[in-house]
């Protein structure tokens, strides 16, 4: 069985070796360094299977390492840090971290973190798309006026322009579309996308959202397709 890369980014070299040992007594690959812009290099060197960041780190710090990661790699990532405060949370789900794990941590808890995530991934390769390809009469393909989903190739389309999207925000808007007309809650999203075992802040469905509402409406203030039911959820129109 292939085992998972895992890349540590950690200044704090008696953190990263712990979590290092720990990891590979888990089964896992693992390599660390200790600043952001030797994690950068490493992540595109060696495209680990989830990369645990620290936010504070020399020459470039977590957050500015995560935007370019997933800018280029779409890598899920563990924020690891100090900061736990609100405003840091925000900022992680804003850049698309994958969870947030606030210092001091026990190692069980990160190393389940680190296994879920894992798992959703794994999830999302294998299984995610059965269903809805199953019970597609178009064979694969949603066709909803401007906007074209083609399962099988993990393509979206407006107007026939193809879309970059993230994997998170293509399985949303395979969800929401399959279900459309429904109105779809935030835990049902998280449970579906993320994973039953998702640790991190609910607020990552409402940011995945608003990501998607600027790449498929032409005008995310007044979308046609991705639209808010007040104190519920989402529902594809």
């Amino acid at each position: 069985m292939k085992k998972n890369k895992i890349l540590i980014v950690e200044d704090e070299t008696n953190i990263a070796d712990s979590i290092k040992l720990n990891l590979e007594a888990e089964g896992y690959n693992v390599e660390y360094t200790t600043d952001g812009q030797m994690g950068l290099h490493y992540a595109r060197t060696l495209k680990p299977d989830l990369i645990i960041l620290d936010i504070m780190l020399p020459k470039l710090d977590g957050f500015e390492v995560n935007k370019i990661i997933q800018k280029e790699l779409s890598i899920p990532v563990i924020f690891l840090t100090a900061k736990s405060d609100e405003i840091s949370t925000v900022l992680g789900l804003e850049l698309g971290a994958d969870d947030y794990i606030s210092k001091p941590f026990s190692m069980r808890e990160l190393i389940s973190r680190v296994k879920a995530v894992l798992r959703r991934l794994e999830n999302t390769k294998s299984h995610s798309m059965s269903s809805q390809i199953n019970n597609n009469p178009q064979k694969g393909k949603f066709i909803y006026d401007d906007i074209e989903i083609d399962i099988d190739g993990r393509r979206v389309l407006r107007n026939g322009n193809l879309i970059h999207l993230k994997p998170k925000e293509f399985e949303i808007l395979v969800y929401l579309s399959s279900n459309q007309g429904m109105a779809i809650s935030r835990d049902t999203l998280l449970d579906k996308i993320w994973g039953i075992d998702y640790f991190g802040d609910k607020r990552t469905v409402d940011v995945h959202l608003r990501w998607l509402r600027k790449k498929i409406e032409l005008d995310s203030q007044k979308p046609k397709h991705l639209i808010t039911v007040r104190n519920v959820g989402y529902r594809f129109d």
